[in-house]
């Protein structure tokens, strides 16, 4: 992706959010020099901040996804079940911008449509070595409810409506109608070793540097910070 265009998503990203109510933290609004200048090292650590992908495949309208990490908790603290065990993102699914079809390994998630359209998973369940079971059907909680798909099918979430998804359960997502908002709760995010994708695929852009960055992504801190 050029620099330029992930400037001018982050851009209507940030007037999605503000169309949708949502208040970003401080930093978030920071210049690549100002948040240089800032307390930014548990930012960095934590991998907290904007974060926009492409998935290396140079078609992000097609295959993509604006994420902001809120809230990043510690693998220390989830080893030892003490402290700050949780995370918490912000995502923006745009109109039928697939996010292929991975599986966490020690990631429990809640993906939550908070407004929009109606946000599409497809589901797989894992065989015993993590690959994708073509035949088992999948059954996640949804809201307090289980709800049961066959092997490759898709649950739909109306705003408002969530789905609870385990380490092994396989998912892509979608926005239909229009773009959405989704919430992720989850146990402490690794994105570095966590996501395991089918097809193989890089989780975060190659970036060409053909302006200056509007924001940094969680993917520039060790360059830019260092």
């Amino acid at each position: 992706m050029k620099r330029s265009q992930i400037n001018s998503i982050l851009a209507e990203a940030n007037a999605f959010f503000r169309k949708h109510g949502v208040s970003l933290p401080p930093f978030a609004h920071l210049s690549p020099d100002a948040l240089k200048a800032y307390d930014h090292s548990l930012i960095a650590q934590r991998r907290l901040g904007w974060d926009v992908t492409d998935y290396g495949m140079a078609d992000f309208a097609r295959l993509g996804l604006v994420l902001f990490t809120l809230r990043n908790g510690t693998m220390e603290d989830l080893q030892t079940g003490r402290g700050m065990v949780y995370a918490e993102k912000l995502l923006i699914s745009r109109l039928s911008q697939i996010s292929p079809m991975h599986r966490h390994v020690l990631k429990t998630e809640d993906i939550i449509n908070r407004a929009g359209g109606t946000l599409v998973l497809q589901l797989f369940a894992s065989t015993p070595d993590g690959s994708r079971d073509p035949q088992a059907p999948v059954s996640v909680v949804c809201d307090g409810i289980v709800r049961r798909v066959p092997a490759g099918g898709k649950l739909k979430l109306s705003p408002g409506e969530s789905v609870t998804l385990r380490p092994g359960d396989w998912h892509a997502f979608w926005a239909e109608d229009e773009d959405c908002l989704v919430g992720e709760v989850s146990t402490v995010n690794d994105d570095e070793t966590d996501n395991i994708f089918n097809p193989v695929l890089p989780r975060f852009a190659r970036i060409e540097e053909d302006v200056k960055p509007f924001r940094l992504l969680v993917s520039d801190y060790q360059h830019f910070l260092a």
